[in-house]
């Protein structure tokens, strides 16, 4: 798997890796198990619209994931498999600037994956559906936009050369589901696109669900990938998590480091993105919760009682300065403010 490089505000990518700032991806410990999956479908002789047009296949092969920032804080992303060319989008929230990066790149975008229904996630379902004839658009809540396949957990998907298991985490919401990606018989660590469950040194809010539902996605579900797993969350938030996570940790070096990495890198707009699981064991709070330190901050012992603990601190930790409305955001992303902007 490789990942892109960043070109402009509104397209980062996590070329500078986890927590070390390597670009280089780290070999995987093993790759995961087969299992029923589905297929590229057909390609339709009606030529789709520009930036959903077919092309050849290359001979490359390799994954590689293109980190794409829009709105105030959100991260969609393009997963290209290299030796066909055809893409696989991860939260596509904003289809304008997600089809400028398909054009660029000269890909096939054959299908959507959604994370969980939100509008910063999923807003742009319909569009490229409209746009992209034949667009498939995956995940497990209804209440996505344009939803085409409901997935189930633990179900397996293939586009090419990519696998994908669909990891249910219900929490942040009811249907939010996770996606495990990677590719038989490569060297490269596989990729989890985590959504609003997992953070870079935090995890998302229990919205719809609880701190049991929460520990059980940590320690059943993502806890049992490996290690090396390259994470790809939802949000840039990790400095105001690792502000936290030192709240909570005073002492732990790891914090430290970290944050100070993720200070330069936001100095610089550049991504913090992708970590891995075994670096966020580390120094993430919120899968450190049997850790002697935490505890003592929480002043509990149960661990899904430390969870609940650590959610509720870091709900009323201080806020981020003032920053214009996501719906303000996704307007000038979707360029409505051009007419008004130009010089007359």
């Amino acid at each position: 798997m490789t990942v892109g490089g960043r070109q402009g505000r509104n397209e980062r990518t996590g070329g500078g890796g986890g927590g070390g700032g390597s670009s280089e991806p780290r070999p995987a410990a093993r790759t995961a198990p087969g299992g029923a999956a589905r297929r590229w479908g057909r390609r339709s002789a009606r030529p789709p619209p520009r930036g959903c047009a077919a092309v050849e296949p290359r001979a490359a092969r390799s994954m590689k994931v293109k980190v794409i920032s829009v709105l105030e804080d959100n991260y969609m992303y393009l997963v290209i498999e290299e030796s066909t060319r055809d893409a696989v989008a991860v939260d596509a929230a904003v289809p304008k600037r997600l089809l400028e990066i398909v054009r660029k790149e000269d890909v096939v975008l054959r299908a959507v994956l959604s994370t969980h229904h939100h509008w910063d996630h999923a807003r742009g379902n319909e569009e490229l559906v409209r746009l992209c004839p034949g667009l498939r658009v995956y995940g497990a809540d209804e209440r996505i936009g344009a939803l085409t396949h409901r997935v189930a957990p633990d179900e397996e998907l293939t586009f090419g050369a990519i696998r994908v298991r669909c990891l249910f985490t219900p929490c942040h919401t009811s249907g939010h589901m996770c996606y495990f990606m990677w590719e038989d018989g490569s060297p490269d660590a596989p990729a989890l696109f985590s959504g609003d469950t997992l953070f870079v040194g935090g995890c998302g809010r229990f919205l719809e669900g609880t701190a049991e539902q929460m520990y059980a996605n940590f320690t059943q579900v993502l806890g049992n990938l490996p290690k090396e797993t390259k994470v790809f969350c939802g949000h840039e938030c990790t400095v105001r998590n690792l502000k936290f996570a030192l709240k909570v940790e005073p002492e732990n070096e790891a914090v430290k480091k970290k944050l100070a990495w993720a200070r330069q890198r936001d100095d610089e707009d550049l991504p913090t993105v992708p970590s891995t699981l075994q670096e966020e064991f580390l120094y993430n709070p919120f899968l450190r919760v049997t850790e002697e330190a935490v505890q003592k901050f929480t002043g509990r012992k149960e661990p899904v009682e430390v969870l609940r603990a650590l959610r509720t601190e870091k709900d009323n930790f201080k806020k981020p300065k003032e920053r214009p409305h996501p719906q303000a955001m996704l307007a000038f992303d979707w360029g409505l403010f051009a007419p008004f902007l130009e010089k007359k």
